[in-house]
């Protein structure tokens, strides 16, 4: 085994995230809002896709570099052909712990077997709220009580759950509790995202965002919560229990940045490779692989990329930053969550 290798400030890589495609079966207002992505939205054509061939050939190196998990994203995931073959091959990578999958849901009863079969065991599930809220959010009038009903179908079959609900003051934060008490019911982990300046498109600004202290708040006046330690280095969701023992995580990128720990390359599905979420420009390792670097030279290349990161965007976040930001950043669809 290589020795760890870190980055600018000092950070090891230990995640690879894989957005497998661009293209997506909702149109969420915080992510792409069909305002923006219409019916006519021209996504990237599949020879433009990296190949599962060119996944596998990178995860294998990026295992080599200290890579223990990955993480499987999009736009939605499930869309792409024969994800389950994937899958399958990463889990036979030496040095890769876990592969977990973040989805809207509304394929799992279609996909959910064949993905549980390959391997996968763990998924994030998106669910911004329970009533009315959730189809007006999600832009495709899909009632939540058809993503539960998939939820339920996933936990039947074996894999582990997680909800992750993104909040927006004045929108879905009245659903919190709801929330809360349904899935502590469920005993299946809900974790809170603050809304996040990712994209071009979803109108962010400080005034849309409840801080994880604010939830807190609200959660507490309902329910008795405890913080729980983390439980590895780079941790992104803060966890608190119930006393059944159900958690509830914050991930807390606006209020309180965790880029000091942050462990994270994301592998864009067009094959670029960007060190942040809210990074502009990644670079094209897909045309680095097809004008045929060896293995040796493609091992140096990530090493190199890693070595220079300096990403810290959530560190440096203000009005002014964000007012100011001449540069485009990346939009969710298009690297993932």
């Amino acid at each position: 085994m290589m020795e760890q290798i870190k980055d600018k400030l000092g950070r090891p890589i230990r995640d690879l995230r894989i957005s497998v495609t661009d293209r997506c079966n909702f149109r969420c207002t915080y992510c792409m809002p069909k305002e923006v992505f219409g019916d006519d939205y021209v996504f990237l054509p599949k020879d433009q896709l990296l190949t599962f061939e060119e996944l596998i050939r990178l995860a294998k190196v990026y295992a080599k570099l200290g890579v223990k998990k990955i993480r499987i994203t999009g736009g939605e995931p499930l869309l792409r052909r024969d994800l389950p073959v994937l899958i399958a091959e990463l889990n036979k990578i030496d040095g890769i712990e876990d592969i977990g999958l973040t989805t809207n849901g509304l394929l799992l009863k279609k996909h959910g077997q064949a993905l549980f079969d390959a391997g996968l065991r763990r998924i994030n599930v998106s669910l911004d709220a329970l009533d009315e809220t959730f189809e007006a959010i999600n832009g495709r009038d899909i009632k939540a009580s058809q993503i539960l009903e998939q939820i339920d179908y996933a936990v039947a079959i074996g894999l582990k759950v997680k909800v992750n609900m993104v909040i927006q003051k004045g929108l879905n934060d009245n659903q919190m509790i709801p929330m809360v008490q349904y899935f502590k019911d469920k005993q299946i982990t809900l974790r809170f995202i603050e809304f996040m300046d990712v994209g071009n498109d979803n109108g962010w600004n400080f005034d849309k965002v409840i801080s994880k202290q604010q939830m807190i708040d609200i959660i507490s006046s309902e329910f008795d919560i405890k913080p729980v330690a983390p439980k590895y280095y780079g941790e992104v969701a803060k966890y608190y229990q119930h006393d059944n023992d159900a958690n509830i995580g914050f991930i807390t990128s606006v209020s309180e940045s965790f880029c000091s720990s942050c462990t994270r390359v994301r592998l864009s599905s067009d094959g670029k490779i960007f060190g942040c979420l809210f990074a502009t420009d990644g670079y094209d390792i897909k045309s680095f692989i097809r004008n045929g670097a060896t293995d040796e030279a493609l091992e140096e290349k990530l090493t190199q990329l890693w070595n220079k990161r300096d990403d810290r965007y959530s560190d440096e976040r203000t009005e002014e930053t964000v007012r100011n930001r001449k540069k485009k950043k990346i939009d969710m669809n298009y690297i993932g969550g």
